[in-house]
């Protein structure tokens, strides 16, 4: 099996953005090169840790997708997600099998959002002091969303704090099925997940076997969603998609029901806020980061 290496040259003070950005888009593996370094056995790798920063001013960013990653959907995603970025510093090549994604996991420690929401690698194994955690397995792979990007903890945190016990979710964008997971373990009844990659549709799919709460997600297609009207819609997507799809979420969405929605960069949340308001009262702004959530209750 070979893998699709996404290289690209950017400022160091660009690095912790886009890095959370790539983590979020699926990649296996992230190392940065000095740039500046006359050749390519000169570029020392370095792989920082959290709160480091890299040495240079001027980064060589790799990150390892399946050789099957769309290249254009990446590019696209990445300018969503860090305007700025110039289109002429990306490059993409195939390399050979590695066990990257073990290397990734092997950094992925279990991570709390909220009071009682947990995520555990693999690796990982509960011991007796956690018996009132609540605790989605997970390991990074090749859909979006390990919860370490800061609207996948965002959309954590909201479930984590919202009363889901025998509601019914729509997880719009669920990528590896995280939200929807951690929804079912949090008491919520059933959950719909709808998401345009297959490879998504898949991940979700495994991990809510790998949970035990494969029996009450039903996975789809946007063009096979049933769109009925549920208790609870949740999207982490991204801000131009969210202001496209307000009029169906909000026709997915019973009255009193409840909205989270982010992938939203601080800036982009003030369009997104008046649109929703059409349909949506009680909006309320979380911020991590550079990152935005927006909630709100549906209005009827």
């Amino acid at each position: 099996m070979s893998f699709l290496e996404l290289s690209l040259t950017l400022h160091a003070r660009q690095q912790e953005r886009v890095e959370l950005a790539l983590e979020d888009l699926g990649a296996l593996s992230i190392t940065l090169r000095d740039a500046d370094a006359d050749t390519p056995d000169e570029r020392a790798i370095f792989e920082p840790g959290v709160g480091e920063l890299p040495l240079w001013n001027e980064i060589v960013l790799d990150a390892l997708f399946d050789s099957a990653a769309d290249r254009s959907g990446l590019v696209h995603a990445l300018h969503e997600l860090v305007p700025g970025l110039a289109p002429d510093r990306f490059t993409f090549r195939e390399v050979e099998d590695r066990d990257w994604t073990r290397a990734w996991i092997d950094r992925f420690k279990p991570m709390s959002f909220g009071a009682r929401l947990w995520i555990y690698p693999s690796t990982v194994a509960p011991g007796a002091d956690d018996a009132d955690k609540i605790i989605v397995h997970l390991d990074p792979g090749l859909a979006f969303g390990t919860g370490t990007h800061p609207t996948t903890a965002l959309c954590l945190e909201w479930l984590d704090a919202t009363d889901l016990e025998g509601r019914t979710v729509i997880d719009y964008g669920c990528g590896s099925g995280v939200l929807a997971v951690a929804a079912l373990k949090l008491g919520a009844l059933r959950v719909i997940g709808v998401d345009n990659d297959p490879q998504a549709i898949e991940a979700s799919r495994v991990n809510a076997e790998r949970n035990g709460v494969a029996d009450r997600i039903d996975l789809h297609l946007p063009e096979d969603f049933p769109r009925r009207r549920e208790n609870i819609l949740v999207a982490n997507i991204l801000a131009g998609p969210l202001a496209d799809l307000a009029p169906l979420f909000a026709d997915c969405v019973e009255p009193g029901g409840l909205l989270a929605l982010s992938g939203i960069l601080q800036g982009q949340e003030g369009e997104l806020l008046v649109r929703y308001a059409q349909w949506f009262d009680d909006l309320a702004v979380a911020v991590r980061e550079d990152w935005v959530r927006i909630s709100g209750r549906r209005r009827g």
